[in-house]
């Protein structure tokens, strides 16, 4: 009897070890899961904007052809002759788009094409990126970050990398970002990424008088009355304040580029104050990306933005993510049956 009573003590002590050691896993895999999950959720809303009358006009083609404006010979002429195409077979084409987004979106929402349709979203987002944003205005000096620059699209190949399912052995990855591809390669991707963030939006252009307040004012077209109000509102606060509103931005993406280097509670706080900076640039100045209006192709940068923190956001202490010990994509080597003896033994 007491042999017995000792070694069901033996497996309920196991038992308990390891509810303590894999519950917390499962619920870390599914972190990186339901952001993936958000991701494909803006993929598929991309598709069904994609698939708006005013996208089977003219004005689509027009639309692509303006972000030739002022780029290097280079980089302009293949996009004119992407809007030429799309001009000359226009139904085709657009139907094409949107159909490839609403795939990347059920590709990504879907565990087994998962990793193919990362793969297929960053290929098709670099080509978004230059065909339709003109490289986001990064050469001919357009690059806003009120607007969604350098770029909206870019921030959907940056977190499919981040988010790829897959565990870098090593040390264990304090956050999402970093399971993938390391800590030190995912930090410095979000400061690189920020810091360009406060390069750009002190650029001349972009800190000029009236600059914030042209650029807000140009999105109250097409959008419902207590929006474009809101868009009044927030044009008349940065009136003559360009200046001043550029650096202000900037040192506030200052302090969120250096944030994830900082301990865990202080890199909460400056991911927090990212994705407060990422809503009240969606809402008061790009208009919830102009998703209310005909004419939006995507939701901006805004939602992605918020997104982008969230894959950084730092693991309770003492539940970081396990290193993985296999080779990415391998299968991991399954452990011996417990045995009463093993137990006893423990």
């Amino acid at each position: 009897m007491s042999d017995v009573t000792v070694v069901g003590s033996g497996r309920a002590a196991l038992r308990g070890k390891l509810g303590v050691e894999t519950q917390p896993a499962a619920a870390r895999l599914d972190a990186r899961r339901a952001l993936q999950l958000g991701l494909a959720a803006i993929w598929l809303l991309d598709g069904v904007l994609q698939y708006q009358p005013f996208m089977y006009t003219r004005a689509f083609a027009q639309m692509l052809g303006s972000a030739a404006g002022d780029n290097p010979p280079v980089i302009a002429r293949p996009i004119t002759w992407n809007a030429t195409l799309v001009d000359h077979h226009l139904v085709l084409l657009n139907t094409i788009f949107a159909t490839i987004q609403l795939l990347l979106g059920f590709g990504i929402a879907f565990r087994p094409t998962v990793r193919v349709a990362l793969a297929a979203s960053i290929a098709w987002s670099l080509g978004v990126w230059w065909f339709g944003e003109g490289l986001g205005g990064v050469l001919n000096g357009g690059s806003d970050p009120l607007s969604g620059g350098p770029g909206a699209v870019i921030i959907y190949a940056l977190i499919a990398v981040l988010l790829w399912p897959a565990d870098r052995p090593g040390a264990p990855a304090p956050f999402v970002a970093a399971r993938a591809i390391g800590a030190p390669v995912a930090r410095t991707l979000w400061l690189v990424f920020w810091l360009s963030q406060a390069y750009f939006v002190l650029t001349p252009g972009n800190r000029a008088p009236q600059a914030a307040n042209g650029m807000i004012a140009g999105m109250e077209s097409g959008e419902p009355a207590w929006l474009a109000a809101m868009m009044r509102g927030a044009a008349a606060l940065v009136a003559h304040q360009g200046l001043a509103t550029s650096v202000a931005l900037a040192v506030a993406f200052a302090l969120i580029a250096i944030g994830v280097y900082l301990p865990a509670a202080a890199a909460r706080v400056t991911l927090v104050l990212a994705i407060v900076v990422a809503a009240v640039i969606w809402v008061f100045a790009q208009a919830f990306g102009g998703i209310l209006a005909p004419g939006a192709t995507d939701v901006n940068s805004g939602p992605l933005l918020a997104l982008l923190a969230l894959t950084y956001w730092p693991a309770r202490p003492g539940s970081y993510w396990p290193a993985s010990t296999t080779p990415a994509g391998a299968a991991a080597p399954l452990a011996p049956p417990a045995t009463a003896e093993g137990s006893l033994a423990r």
